[in-house]
């Protein structure tokens, strides 16, 4: 089970290798400038264009000059790239990590055709399966000849559930599958003893991408509510159902996953690590919640010896407990029919896929569906991502950037430790702890030390739907047979081609795969200050996790435990809570406001991320020139190239329909608003373009921030 609390730089999408879920938004009218106005604010600190490094730096036509800096400096930094870069048919948002993740297409891709191509790979081996997987995925011809002929089995085993007994079994069979029924379950670490792994249960059971799709009433819930029942009622009649049955089975289980909608908890509960951890024996949760039958379960999934687990959401569970007891068994058997197929569409008839992305399409505004060949792709990155992402990095990823990013690593390291030290509101046994957190990180980068063993994982080209099942499955088993084991400190939670990085409290560790070891956000070749505001801010974003209001609240051995004063701990959430009314001011579309709650810990990991790097590269340009003259670049100096790199990092344009998704769901704020919410607070952005106090990237002394 992947620990819910890994934070991640942006949205995680199909490991990188669709839309890899950049964070974006509508931009907004700036208040614009002459050219010769922009000029005379920044003069200061701009001498005449030189010869860049050969690397990829900042693009220039890029810019929209007309705009002033100190007012919109996502208008300025990138508003020609947004009017010259229209959103793709098949994407619902279009930026950096877009760009970056179709251009890791063409590498796996490659990879994967050639693999596909290789009828003679030795049974059993990586290239096998991984041919074998991508091929049965692509013939959509044998998809849609099949029909339901390899699915049927599990329809059947459902319809012979007779009894509340069977049922159970059925739903402990079903987590095994990964359909996603009432709850989650799997082993993680312990978060509060991170040397061993534990039982985990948390709530689930939803379809939609959140409990407020099924609970407001406002329009757009109802529009997505609506797309839903549809999906729903459309999907049944495609296994047979008549229309009159159809909408009846629709209804069924859309009230029953409202009632565990209306149990669950938001997405800003949710980010509370004590209140989502209730520890108890195995025979006390059996018997608040005797009706889900837990050891049974667990028995039956291989996790016999489990004598205790942790709970994510009681009252959660204490719905499915009634719910178990009271719901027809009829219409338990419909939303288990319902799980499966809809966690399957991908592997089924073209009807099937097409009716789901009818309903996707309501939610991200995409005009089309993904080319198979994406899709099909990512399905292989998701199941066998490491097998043929050692082939990606033999391809994408060299020893000098490796090389690269560690000794950035290191630098970053260096400059938050002294941020640490010269800290005026935090107390020195506070101090001390952090210190300690900080040297204790691990760093990753680029891919695993010890690729994930595939050899017990069948593979063939009869059937795609068979290959996913037993994929599932499989990953079910090396997850649970980890329970009693040391805890594996080699494993990844991304795979190589991912264009995105993590951080993980229980862990402690900051990890960047490959993926995004490229421009814009990293290139050997490009100058410092290009590297520093691209993939140095990347890396004191991530180290900044360890110390936003979630990662904080573990420590430097990844237990989570309270190692603040008292006093320390109130003056960080007075900090962060000034960051959080900032962000909540934002709106990116008419009545649409980001939640500063919500997104809390990925803006504070933004601001200590860009702070941590701009020291870091000064240090870097002291090292490099000492008194000397540093050299500029295109007309702006190094400051101004470092804070160029960080906002092209993240421009990007969206659909109105995506954006509301991400501001109701994601952690991240939009893409315009990462690019210019830290820099007003920041007074080295102020100085770098020559910003007066009235400006309005300035923040008034009183409301700015500053935490790292």
């Amino acid at each position: 089970m992947k620990n819910r609390n890994t934070l991640t730089l942006a949205a995680l999408a199909a490991a990188g290798l669709l839309s890899a879920g950049c964070n974006s938004s509508k931009t907004t009218t700036a208040t614009t400038a002459t050219a010769d106005t922009t000029t005379a604010n920044t003069a200061t600190a701009m001498t005449a264009a030189a010869d860049a490094p050969k690397g990829v730096g900042i693009d220039i036509a890029n810019l929209d000059k007309s705009a002033n800096p100190c007012d919109d400096f996502y208008e300025f930094a990138s508003g020609n790239w947004v009017k010259n870069n229209p959103i793709p048919a098949a994407e619902s948002r279009w930026g950096s990590f877009n760009e970056l993740a179709n251009k890791n297409n063409a590498t796996t891709r490659q990879i994967l055709e050639e693999a596909a191509a290789n009828t003679t790979a030795a049974k059993g081996s990586n290239a096998q399966k991984v041919g074998d997987f991508y091929a049965s995925g692509m013939d959509s011809v044998a998809i849609d000849k099949a029909g339901l002929k390899y699915l049927q089995p599990e329809l059947n085993k459902i319809a012979s559930v007779k009894d509340q007994k069977s049922l159970q079994l059925e739903i402990a069979r079903q987590q095994t599958l990964g359909t996603g029924p009432l709850f989650r379950a799997g082993v993680g670490q312990d978060r509060k003893n991170s040397s061993v792994y534990a039982v985990n249960l948390n709530q689930g059971g939803l379809s939609m991408p959140d409990r407020d799709y099924y609970l407001k009433d406002d329009a757009r819930s109802k529009t997505v509510r609506n797309a839903y029942v549809a999906y729903l009622t459309n999907t049944f009649k495609l296994l047979g159902d008549s229309e009159a049955t159809a909408a009846k089975n629709a209804q069924t289980v859309l009230a029953l996953e409202t009632k565990l909608a209306k149990a669950s908890k938001s997405r800003v509960e949710l980010r509370d690590p004590y209140a989502n951890y209730n520890k108890m024996p195995l025979a006390e949760f059996n018997q608040k919640y005797p009706n889900i039958a837990l050891p049974t379960l667990l028995k039956q999934n291989g996790l016999g010896t489990a004598q205790e687990v942790i709970v994510g959401q009681p009252a959660f569970f204490e719905e499915v407990n009634g719910l178990m007891k009271t719901t027809p068994l009829a219409d338990m058997k419909t939303y288990l029919r319902w799980q499966l197929v809809s966690s399957l569409t991908a592997a089924l008839p073209k009807a099937y896929g097409d009716e789901a992305f009818r309903y996707t399409q309501v939610l991200s505004g995409a005009k089309q569906q993904q080319p198979r060949w994406k899709r099909m792709g990512a399905a292989t990155d998701g199941t066998l991502g490491e097998a043929f992402g050692q082939l990606y990095v033999d391809k994408a990823f060299s020893p000098e950037a490796k090389a690269k990013a560690l000794e950035m690593v290191n630098n970053l390291k260096a400059s938050f430790a002294e941020h640490i030290q010269q800290n005026t509101w935090m107390s020195a046994p506070t101090k001390a702890e952090a210190l300690k957190k900080l040297n204790a990180f691990t760093v990753k980068i680029g891919y695993p030390d010890k690729w994930k063993d595939y050899s017990t994982l069948n593979i063939s080209r009869e059937s795609y739907l068979q290959n996913v099942l037993a994929a599932r499955k499989w990953n079910y088993a090396r997850n649970v047979e980890k329970y009693g084991k040391p805890i594996d400190r080699t494993e990844w939670g991304m795979t190589p081609p991912t264009v995105n990085a993590y951080y993980s409290p229980s862990m402690n560790e900051i990890v960047f795969p490959a993926g995004i070891m490229q421009p814009p956000f990293f290139d050997p070749k490009a100058d410092d200050a290009v590297n520093y505001g691209g993939m140095g801010a990347v890396i004191g974003h991530e180290m900044t996790h360890g110390f936003d209001d979630q990662g904080r609240q573990f420590d430097a051995a990844g237990n989570l435990r309270d190692w603040w004063t008292k006093e320390d701990a109130e003056k960080f959430t007075q900090r962060a809570t000034l960051v959080g009314n900032q962000y909540s001011a934002f709106s990116p579309l008419d009545s649409v406001y980001v939640n500063g709650k919500l997104t809390m810990g990925e803006n504070l990991a933004d601001l200590g991320g860009l702070n941590l790097a701009y020291t870091a590269l000064q240090k870097q340009l002291d090292k490099k020139y000492g008194n000397n003259p540093r050299p500029q670049y295109d007309g702006f100096s190094p400051e101004q190239r470092f804070f160029l790199a960080w906002a092209q990092i993240w421009r990007s344009n969206s659909r109105p329909e995506a954006l509301r998704q991400q501001v109701l769901t994601d952690p991240h704020s939009p893409g315009m608003f990462r690019t210019i919410g830290p820099l007003q607070n920041m007074p080295e952005f102020y100085e770098a373009f020559g910003c007066k106090q009235d400006a309005k990237m300035v923040r008034a002394e009183n409301v700015r921030a500053k935490i790292w």
